[in-house]
C-alpha cells in the first residue's frame, strides 16, 4: 500500500514554480510590473536572424531583440527619464544561478545602437537543455560573458 502525503496549496506553487521556471521568462519592468514569456510568446514578436561566433564557432542563431521582450513592461524611457536613464541597469539570471548586468545605456536607443537578442533556436533546431530554452547573444563582444544561457528572468533596476 502506498501513503501519500499532502503538501497543501503552498508546495503545490512551489512545484508550478519550479516547473515554470524552466520553460518560461520572467520580465521584470520599473514600477513592479512582470510579464511571464513562454517560447510560443516570443515567436509572436518580430524573428530575427543572427550570425555569431561562440566559442570559436560559426553559429546562426533565431530570436527576438532583447529590446522587443523588455516592451513588454514598463521601461525608464522619454522625456521623464532624461535625467536619470543612465541610472538604471538590466539584471539577466540563469537558471544555475549565473548573472551578467547590461547598463541601460547600452540597451536603450536613444543612447547607443547595440544589438542584443533572446534567442530559442541555434542552426534550425531548437536550444539544447544546456543552452536553454533561452539564452541571450550579444554579438561584438570579445568575451561572451553575457551570452547568458538557460535565462530565467530579466529585471530592470535602478541603482541607489
Amino acid at each position: 500500500m502506498t501513503f501519500i502525503k499532502p503538501i497543501g496549496v503552498f508546495g503545490l506553487f512551489i512545484s508550478i514554480a519550479v516547473c515554470q521556471g524552466q520553460t518560461a521568462l520572467v520580465v521584470q519592468g520599473i514600477g513592479g510590473k512582470s510579464v511571464t514569456l513562454s517560447v510560443a510568446d516570443l515567436s509572436n514578436l518580430p524573428q530575427q536572424i543572427v550570425k555569431a561566433t561562440d566559442h570559436g564557432t560559426p553559429a546562426t542563431f533565431e530570436g527576438v531583440l532583447l529590446t522587443d521582450v523588455l516592451a513588454k513592461v514598463d521601461l525608464p524611457l522619454g522625456e521623464k527619464f532624461h535625467s536619470t536613464g543612465a541610472s538604471y541597469y538590466l539584471t539577466v539570471e540563469a537558471k544555475d544561478g549565473y548573472r551578467a548586468v547590461f547598463a541601460w545605456a547600452e540597451l536603450d536607443s536613444t543612447f547607443m545602437d547595440k544589438a542584443v537578442y533572446v534567442v530559442t533556436k541555434r542552426d534550425g533546431k531548437p536550444l539544447s537543455d544546456k543552452d536553454g530554452p533561452f539564452q541571450l547573444v550579444v554579438p561584438g563582444e570579445k568575451r561572451a560573458a553575457r551570452w547568458v544561457r538557460q535565462v530565467t528572468a530579466l529585471r530592470i533596476r535602478q541603482s541607489n
